[in-house]
């Protein structure tokens, strides 16, 4: 096991004008879960394939422990990597799939037969290991993939998109197995996704990325209260934070008809987009301030509900507020929300920074 440095890695795909990656420095501590999360073309999954030694650096460098492996061949990282596709041979069983990399290692049969044993004990694949993948789910599929990484004892376990391919039910269970298995063999872990769910359940510390540059890096619980942009505030969180453009007064954030009081008041610029998240928003009382919103869609969820909707002001602005999913006004209505001022967050509208 060891820890994983990022100094400044670039990589500036050939034909390009912009850098895929740009200028990457990140910190992975010995043992911890690591998400790299974005959207599409942001740069993570070739952040993980130039770790893996699959992609070359054009600046910067990548160390793994106190080793400098940016030019080091794949093979010689100890590393192993889980692939979105699963990458299992077709012709060998679950058995051999797993030990394949051992028996090439020169690693002896018995030793293999154990190694593959004690991993499928793990992931609950004992009964399958003289099955080829094809018979197979996909859940089974991904779990033997799993168990090939971890029989070759790594110092560094990398995971771009495994669950992609897994329905939405399989794919909450197998990521509950995969944090749980991966703290309890405490190998560091570096997992690429766009789905940030994913990385909210499964990370220790998340790192977001737009454009091949690193937006933000902290626990989940830290990007979810204290985005550092729009862009982490938009992006962290399902339903996605409210951000709602409006005015910083001497007295405070203008919200529909309120004035709410902020930290951040008498400083930076008079355009400001604040940001509120679902469950922070409220159905005012009559006769209570707030932002007037034409309702155009009720989601019921059960106990709880999504209210979707628009504000009835020029800006016409979409807004999602949390409900009771029993008891709940109905589409075509229009009423007032209140934020938790306690939660309002506030950002420059020009750079998106945080205020």
């Amino acid at each position: 096991m060891a820890s994983v440095t990022f100094e400044g890695i670039t990589r500036v795909y050939p034909g390009t004008d912009r850098p895929s990656v740009d200028q990457l420095s990140l910190d992975i501590e010995d043992g911890e879960f690591l998400v790299l999360v974005g959207p599409s073309g942001c740069g993570k999954s070739t952040t993980l394939r130039m770790l893996a030694g699959l992609e070359e650096v054009d600046d910067g460098r990548i160390l793994i422990g106190d080793a400098d492996v940016t030019d080091v061949a794949p093979k010689d990282r100890d590393i192993a990597m889980v692939f979105q596709n699963y990458a299992l041979y077709p012709h060998m069983t679950v058995a051999e799939n797993m030990g394949f990399a051992l028996k090439i290692a020169g690693v002896s049969k018995d030793e293999r037969a154990a190694r593959v044993l004690e991993a499928a004990k793990l992931l609950d694949l004992q009964d399958y290991l003289d099955r080829k993948p094809k018979a197979l789910s996909g859940g089974q599929r991904q779990r033997v993939a799993m168990g090939r990484a971890i029989v070759r004892q790594p110092r560094v376990f990398l995971m771009d998109e495994p669950l992609s391919n897994l329905d939405a039910k399989l794919r909450v269970q197998t990521r509950t197995q995969i944090a749980s298995l991966q703290r309890r063999l405490g190998v560091t872990t570096v997992y690429v996704t766009h789905d940030q769910t994913e990385a909210l359940t499964m990370g220790d510390r998340i790192a977001v990325l737009k454009d091949g540059i690193l937006q933000q890096v902290g626990t989940p619980s830290e990007l979810y209260e204290t985005p550092v942009n729009v862009f982490v505030a938009g992006f962290i969180g399902s339903p996605a934070m409210n951000l709602l453009p409006t005015t910083l007064t001497a007295n405070g954030v203008q919200f529909g008809s309120l004035v709410v009081p902020v930290a951040a008041q008498g400083a930076g610029p008079s355009a400001v987009t604040v940001g509120i998240r679902p469950e922070d928003l409220v159905i005012a009382a009559a006769g209570e301030a707030g932002i007037e919103v034409q309702i155009d869609l009720v989601e019921e969820l059960g106990a709880d509900g999504y209210l979707y909707g628009h504000t009835t002001d020029e800006a016409r602005s979409q807004i999602v507020a949390r409900v009771d999913g029993r008891n709940h006004p109905q589409a075509g209505a229009t009423v007032t929300l209140v934020p938790n001022t306690d939660h309002l967050h506030v950002f420059d509208t020009a750079s998106g920074g945080r205020l």
